[in-house]
């Protein structure tokens, strides 16, 4: 690619085109690989679950299918406000059931908790947490720290150690696989197939919940940037309360970004730097577009691949250790 030719431009997506090949791709998936009457999806009132449950109406009409609000104790209130607005657009069904009483009975607010106050003892249920990435997007490794408000507002920020990180990380998944529970009790008694959300983004960087939010029977939009969803959203006629939502974790209880958690700059950054590692475009050439100098842009396409060779596991199926032919399963 010549100098010049690198640019924003590189993401632009005919967005009528795609939306037309997307549903007819779940029609087909629902009636022929699948074999399922219709879609349930969980909408968390982002931008990625409102463009899918948009999709998914597409393919088979609102009628086919059923969006899930699945809130809990950390969950910010416009999030499920944003969902309901999106039901109430597209006229679906809607089930809406608080987690909050599961996660607290195995355990997941005490033990997120308990390692939290490793580092704050002071730490308890009344305080407000986030967990923040920092040093990839630097050349260095990537460390979290917690950032905890007490009720008075002061605010505390401490590195974690692995135990504690692992232990708050692993705590928290439990919201995204009781969610996956929900999600397959229903579409099991309605003989639906489960709509997955990742953009490519968090499909490409591992930014999902192996046998959580990572688990789906389709992924409509596993193959567009994050900007391609915002743009796939204003041309399904979504409303501009949808379209305009900045992208949360809606995990933890501080108000937190994407990019503070996991990925190295903001989403559109992030989706340029992402396409021009795919295809051999030069740092430089990365830093230019960005504004930044070269050794960041380095230092982004590096963590890339880092998160690329990290994350791999939660991509591969079971290991098996011999072949099932019968099932066309390889070990």
């Amino acid at each position: 690619m010549s100098m010049g030719e690198f640019g924003w431009q590189v993401l632009d997506l005919d967005c009528a085109a795609e939306i037309t090949r997307i549903e007819q791709r779940l029609r087909e998936v629902a009636a022929q690989a699948l074999r399922r009457r219709g879609f349930v999806v969980a909408i968390s009132g982002g931008i990625d679950s409102s463009v899918c449950a948009a999709l998914a109406v597409r393919a088979l009409g609102a009628e086919r299918v059923l969006c899930l609000i699945l809130p809990e104790r950390d969950s910010d209130d416009d999030s499920a406000a944003r969902a309901r607005i999106l039901v109430e657009h597209l006229g679906l069904r809607v089930v809406t059931t608080d987690i909050a009483p599961v996660l607290d009975a195995i355990g997941c607010y005490a033990a997120r908790d308990q390692a939290v106050r490793a580092v704050l003892p002071d730490y308890d249920e009344r305080w407000k947490m986030k967990l923040v990435i920092g040093g990839g997007a630097q050349g260095g490794i990537n460390r979290f720290r917690v950032v905890a408000r007490r009720p008075d507002g002061a605010l505390f920020e401490r590195e974690l150690g692995l135990n504690e990180y692992l232990t708050i990380v692993a705590a928290t998944n439990f919201k995204q696989r009781i969610r996956k529970t929900l999600e397959y009790f229903h579409a099991d008694r309605l003989n639906y197939a489960v709509v997955g959300t990742p953009n490519r983004l968090e499909y490409d960087q591992g930014f999902f919940v192996k046998n959580g939010d990572g688990s789906a029977d389709v992924k409509p939009i596993a193959h567009l940037y994050k900007s391609q969803v915002y743009a796939l959203a204003r041309a399904l006629g979504l409303p501009e309360r949808l379209c305009n939502a900045a992208p949360t974790t809606d995990t933890y209880s501080l108000e937190q970004g994407q990019d503070e958690f996991y990925f190295a700059l903001p989403y559109r950054s992030m989706d340029l730097a992402l396409w021009g590692l795919d295809h051999d475009v030069p740092a430089v050439e990365l830093a230019r577009v960005l504004g930044t100098d070269a050794a960041h842009a380095e230092a982004v396409y590096t963590d890339i691949r880092n998160k690329r060779r990290t994350t791999r596991y939660l991509h591969l199926p079971p290991q098996l250790v011999g072949d099932v032919a019968e099932a066309g399963r390889p070990a």
